[in-house]
């Protein structure tokens, strides 16, 4: 995060508010765009992505697994073609490009375990890291696209 660049502290009481924060993220979504979800297993990164996902694609009911294994899913959204890659189980940057980065990044990106972009990190990402705070409860430090939010 740029040193002129503060975060923001959201405290996040349960699974509606942050759902609520994904479609209000999904609201701002252009092409170039890259939100990057950082915090420990159990944080809530997915559910906040199926949430941002949804509601991009303007379907509440869509089906948005977890792309743990497969490593990246792709959408049609409402905001254009947007990648949802989840790098727990890379250990940096190399098979990321392997999975085709840099044509993802043509259009949005949704990155868990964005701390293994390393390298490719987008310097105007839009940077989420989630913390568990006791049953459905987060907090949430938020930096970037300050222009936006």
């Amino acid at each position: 995060m740029p040193a002129t660049e503060t975060a923001s502290r959201l405290h996040l009481p349960d699974l509606c508010a942050t759902e609520a924060l994904g479609e209000r993220i999904a609201a701002m979504l252009r092409p170039g765009d890259a939100v990057l979800l950082d915090g420990p297993l159990g944080a809530g990164k997915s559910a906040l992505a199926r949430a941002l996902i949804r509601a991009a694609a303007g379907d509440p009911a869509l089906d948005v697994p977890s792309p743990s294994y497969t490593l990246v899913q792709e959408y049609d959204t409402q905001a254009g073609r947007l990648s949802h890659f989840d790098l727990w189980r890379l250990d940096g940057p190399g098979g990321v490009v392997e999975l085709g980065w840099d044509e993802a990044r043509e259009g949005i990106v949704i990155v868990e375990w964005a701390d293994r972009l390393g390298v490719l990190r987008p310097g105007d990402a839009l940077s989420i890291v989630l913390s568990a705070n006791g049953g459905d409860a987060r907090h949430a430090v938020i930096s970037g696209w300050a222009e936006r939010i």
